[in-house]
């Protein structure tokens, strides 16, 4: 591990590259980035430094924005193959014909779009932010897209009726279920149950909060309170250990892992960072145009 990581930093510092990691990446890909949070908060982290190259270690959606808002940076992505099924639900065809049927409705893309969704939308939003974005469009129709938990759980905060869109994250939908938020419960009672909005209703009931990852772990860090039952994928579980040895932490299911977050491995990301290749580009035009939500969000 030490030679490895004596060849990583002298990579680095000779292209003078950054390696950023989202929080559902595997713990030693968390270990060596210079940055660890979420998706957007990693893309502007990463825009605000003067690094030529960005090594994302996420996925496809992820790494395409981080280039649209660092044009002038080099952009690469230690696994190609490491998508997004949620983001792959809906393409350009399908929000066309959806906005045909609403043509006065404002499209609000959560984040977890490609950057062709974004440049056909109107606002962009994360999980942190959605029910703002949302309360800040006077129109009376909005169209959310693509997580249909998401939106709903916006809907249920925000008083609006949304139109969704019917995508949903697998490893959050079909792993984070009710019945097992039930029987985390009963064996840690005294526990606070953090789920993630991309759950399902049924599930973000029975939790006492529902929140983003970043606001998991700083709900955690600044809570009194020893014991948490975690809904969410579990590569979170590496920071909120790390961050607060003294709490436990105790998943709602411990199959909640998403495969495309644990394709990039530290072979991988130095593989990349030596042959320079997997660079993610994004058109001009297309980049342009999905420059705009995201900065509509940034500017609430």
């Amino acid at each position: 591990m030490q030679d490895f990581l004596r060849r990583l930093n002298k990579l680095k510092q000779e292209k003078n590259a950054i390696i950023v990691a989202h929080i559902y990446q595997l713990p030693e890909i968390q270990d060596i980035a210079d940055f660890v949070g979420d998706s957007l908060e990693l893309s502007r982290k990463a825009s605000q430094t003067d690094a030529d190259i960005i090594v994302f270690c996420g996925v496809h959606f992820m790494a395409e924005t981080a280039k649209i808002l660092s044009p002038q940076k080099k952009v690469l992505l230690p696994d190609l193959n490491a998508g997004c099924p949620m983001a792959d639900m809906i393409n350009e065809s399908k929000l066309q014909e959806l906005k045909a049927l609403h043509p006065k409705a404002k499209v609000v893309a959560y984040v977890n779009t490609s950057a062709s969704i974004k440049a056909q939308s109107d606002i962009c939003c994360t999980s942190a932010n959605a029910v703002n974005v949302v309360k800040s469009l006077k129109d009376e129709e909005i169209i959310f897209v693509p997580d249909r938990n998401l939106g709903a759980f916006v809907a249920s905060q925000s008083g609006k009726d949304l139109i969704l869109y019917n995508g949903f994250c697998p490893t959050h939908n079909n792993f984070i279920l009710p019945e097992f938020a039930i029987a985390a419960r009963a064996a840690h009672p005294n526990a606070i149950m953090l789920v993630h909005p991309e759950c399902r209703p049924e599930t973000i009931a029975l939790a006492d909060y529902a929140m983003s990852t970043g606001q998991m772990c700083k709900f955690v860090e600044q809570s009194p309170h020893g014991d948490f039952i975690i809904g969410t994928e579990l590569g979170i579980f590496h920071k909120l250990k790390k961050d607060n040895p003294q709490k436990n932490f105790y998943p709602i299911n411990s199959l909640a892992v998403c495969p495309n977050m644990k394709k990039i491995t530290l072979a991988k990301v130095l593989d990349a960072l030596e042959t320079e290749k997997n660079i993610v580009e994004v058109g001009a035009e297309i980049a342009a145009r999905a420059y705009q939500p995201i900065q509509k969000m940034l500017e609430l």
